[in-house]
């Protein structure tokens, strides 16, 4: 009797066995087509959906997986810090891009994201792996990698340390790193033959009185997808079962006209995309760099009697200086100030032997009695502290670009430097912005849950059979 039930069980097993073996497992894409686009918001994306054509947003909006309430898990966010962000799925606290500049701490002089000595333009800045990386160590080298964007900040951290090439805007050219090499002779001889349609199309609205001027971002959008379809197509991508990443960079308003443009656009390039690779091995990932531009706040804030103020840097170090000098003797311990931060002089606090923990405790609590403040972080209260208030300030931190202490004005009121003529508003409401995966077998969903933009990396590796970057640690959306 025993034997039958034995029997019975292995008849079960080997049917359950080929069940699993007949179930067809889906191939890993060949492309992942990655679309960042400056300022795009979720509210302005649904706005103007009644618009836009079957082929373009609309397809993407009902067809993909569809994330409508985005954001980043750090502050501040700028282009650079974004497109850091989304290659790597950390923050500018582990990847050590804090902004498009910081201050260097050697020279007290601004430093470029994406500067180079050497070189001119690389992402040398960036700290850890991008995906692009990741899938140059996954197929030995074999996967293609490139990025175009208008800036260099949104090719070269979407590219990564591994690419095969990125391409960016500058003064109606386009510019290359030979960081990238050996250098892809394809990129090389288009950047020489071909440039951005930008200004010939602004040249010839000029001919015509009647033509409204098209937009730099739009012109620009449309020579972005020229050189990535050109990619495409004489690049060596999607030519094997080797997944290749195409990282691509644009830019809207919040006019409608802008979104309309972009769904053109985005028609476009799914269209000519999927003409050269079928939409179930290509995979398209549109989101945003989160940032917002905000056209005469502080006037507006004026006008509609909303409370503001002026909070002036620079004052607040000078004050600062005869306080701390007043206890610890007269001296210059304000070393320089970058936006709203203020780098202490460490060799000063060392020769006169002063602890730099109280000094930044009686700064804090100095600054803190201005008016304007709303708070005041210390490096070390940043680097210690695991408190649930600071984890955006401190993800957005980063203890080797960042000054000893970060100001945190109250909304509203104006951040000036009288020193060099500059001024930023406080702004720290949410706008949520799309994360949409589109092709490669993705479901059909739309999914209100509030997501950060950190998971967009892994979700990635995923679906592609990879690591995730070495510095991610984000579970993947699906």
């Amino acid at each position: 009797m025993s034997n039958k039930y034995i029997y019975i069980t292995l008849l079960s097993a080997l049917a359950f066995s080929n069940e699993i073996g007949a179930q067809t497992v889906p191939q890993a894409p060949k492309l992942v087509v990655s679309i960042t686009v400056d300022e795009l918001r979720t509210d302005h994306l649904e706005t103007f959906a009644p618009l836009y054509s079957a082929g373009g947003l609309r397809k993407l909006l009902t067809e993909g997986a569809f994330y409508a309430n985005a954001s980043y898990n750090f502050t501040p966010v700028d282009r650079a810090s974004a497109a850091a962000s989304l290659s790597t799925g950390t923050t500018p606290y582990y990847h050590g891009v804090t902004g498009e500049e910081w201050l260097d701490r050697s020279t007290l002089r601004p430093v470029r994201a994406v500067h180079d000595a050497r070189q001119g333009y690389s992402p040398r800045q960036l700290g850890t792996s991008t995906l692009g990386d990741e899938l140059k160590i996954a197929t030995n080298g074999i996967a293609k990698v490139f990025a175009f964007a208008a800036t260099p900040e949104n090719a070269i951290l979407s590219a990564g340390h591994a690419a095969d090439g990125a391409a960016w805007m500058q003064s109606g050219e386009w510019v290359i790193t030979n960081y990238y090499e050996p250098l892809n002779q394809w990129l090389r001889g288009y950047s020489r033959l071909y440039k951005p349609t930008i200004e010939n199309n602004n040249k010839n609205n000029k001919n015509n009185k009647k033509a409204a001027p098209v937009p730099d971002y739009q012109s620009a959008n449309a020579s972005v997808t020229e050189i990535a379809l050109e990619c495409l197509k004489n690049g060596g991508l999607a030519l094997d079962d080797k997944t290749d990443l195409l990282s691509i960079g644009y830019s809207v308003d919040p006019q409608m006209e802008s979104y309309v443009a972009l769904d053109r656009t985005i028609a476009q390039l799914v269209g000519s995309v999927s003409k050269r690779v079928p939409l179930d091995r290509v995979l398209f990932v549109l989101t945003s760099t989160g940032s917002a531009r905000v056209e005469n706040e502080q006037n507006n804030n004026e006008k509609y009697r909303i409370p503001t103020g002026k909070f002036d840097i620079q004052r607040t170090a000078n004050l600062l200086n005869m306080y701390l000098g007043a206890t610890f003797g007269t001296a210059q311990y304000v070393e320089a100030i970058y936006r709203n931060q203020l780098f202490l002089d460490h060799k000063l606090l060392e020769r006169k032997n002063i602890n730099m923990v109280d000094v930044l405790s009686r700064a804090q609590q100095f600054i803190l009695q201005l008016s304007g403040v709303r708070h005041v972080y210390t490096t070390n209260q940043l680097t210690t502290s695991d408190s649930y208030q600071l984890e955006k300030i401190r993800s957005g931190f980063n203890v080797e670009k960042c000054g000893d202490l970060l100001i945190d004005i109250a909304p509203g009121w104006e951040l000036v430097n009288e020193h060099n003529h500059t001024s930023t508003t406080s702004r720290v409401s949410n706008i949520p912005f799309p994360i949409i995966f589109f092709g490669a077998d993705v479901k059909a969903q739309r999914v209100q849950t509030p997501v950060t933009a950190d998971a967009i990396a892994p979700t990635i590796a995923r679906i592609i059979r990879i690591r995730a970057p070495n510095a991610c640690a984000t579970e993947p959306l699906f």
